[in-house]
């Protein structure tokens, strides 16, 4: 088996203006893997735009694989709403989930409010009306004679993430539980929440791996194994800063003074602003 990624740079969306230069309505970078045997191969995650859709499904097709399968990591609709304009390319295939995941990629195709927010950041970008994943049997599948684990994970930027396992290759994609050179997305978390999630990050440590594929990666960034770790020490630099710091513009200039290599920060923007909203 072999693994691809395909990562859809930087964009700007419509939402309101920030605060700041780094506070201006920026879409993070995002991955869809091309997981593939000799014959098939599997999609993971969609991307969101139409132009998005079409450039992965060219970069797909031009692997010569017969796409059977596209797994879906999480509820989040940039990981999801792109499955309708891909079966249409790859009709042989299905779109799988876990049932938490399914839960929460039904809740945003139907919850009016999430419904306007992201045709208000992608006017005309989107699907009027989403294609769902359908349940996955199980939670492994098969690809070439070779299994692929989709697991229950837990939490990462949002609760009840997936990550699917490619074992005999030492591969895990990870969508949103582990970010690769870009600011994470904690505007979902606490505290608490974001303990659970570096444990989330632990169990993937703990399968090994050598490739570990981030949902949100900076464009060229390679699938280290040290994403992990660095993901991990984010949330805790977070976590720590936002107890002592009391406003959103002190959260983010500490935060920026460690890790202000990562890009998009609007996304940290966002994140202070939950955190300091939620004291």
């Amino acid at each position: 088996m072999t693994i691809d990624v395909h990562v859809a740079p930087m964009r700007p969306f419509g939402g309101p203006a920030g605060q700041d230069p780094g506070d201006q309505p920026m879409w993070s970078p995002m991955s869809s893997t091309l997981i593939a045997g000799p014959r098939n191969a599997v999609l993971v995650d969609t991307l969101v735009t139409y132009d998005q859709v079409d450039a992965l499904a060219d970069w797909a097709e031009g692997h010569g694989r017969h796409i059977s399968a596209i797994l879906i990591t999480h509820g989040h609709s940039d990981h999801w709403i792109g499955l309708a304009r891909l079966l249409a390319r790859f009709p042989d295939a299905r779109g799988l989930a876990t049932a938490k995941v399914l839960d929460r990629a039904r809740f945003e195709a139907t919850d009016e409010g999430l419904q306007k927010y992201w045709h208000t950041c992608f006017p005309g970008e989107i699907p009027d009306t989403p294609v769902l994943p359908e349940l996955l049997d199980g939670n492994t599948v098969d690809l070439d004679g070779h299994e692929l684990r989709i697991a229950e994970i837990g939490q990462g930027d949002t609760d009840h993430s997936a990550i699917v396992h490619a074992p005999s290759i030492g591969a895990v994609a990870a969508g949103d539980i582990c970010y690769n050179q870009v600011h994470m997305m904690t505007a979902e978390t606490d505290a608490v929440t974001r303990e659970a999630w570096i444990a989330s990050l632990d169990a993937i440590a703990a399968l090994n791996p050598t490739t570990v594929v981030a949902g949100h990666k900076r464009v060229g960034a390679p699938d280290t194994p040290d994403n992990i770790e660095k993901s991990q020490q984010y949330l805790r630099d977070f976590t720590r800063i936002v107890q002592e710091r009391d406003t959103v513009e002190e959260i983010v200039a500490a935060m920026l003074e460690l890790h202000g290599d990562r890009d998009n920060p609007r996304v940290l923007w966002h994140g202070a602003r939950e955190a300091v909203a939620k004291r």
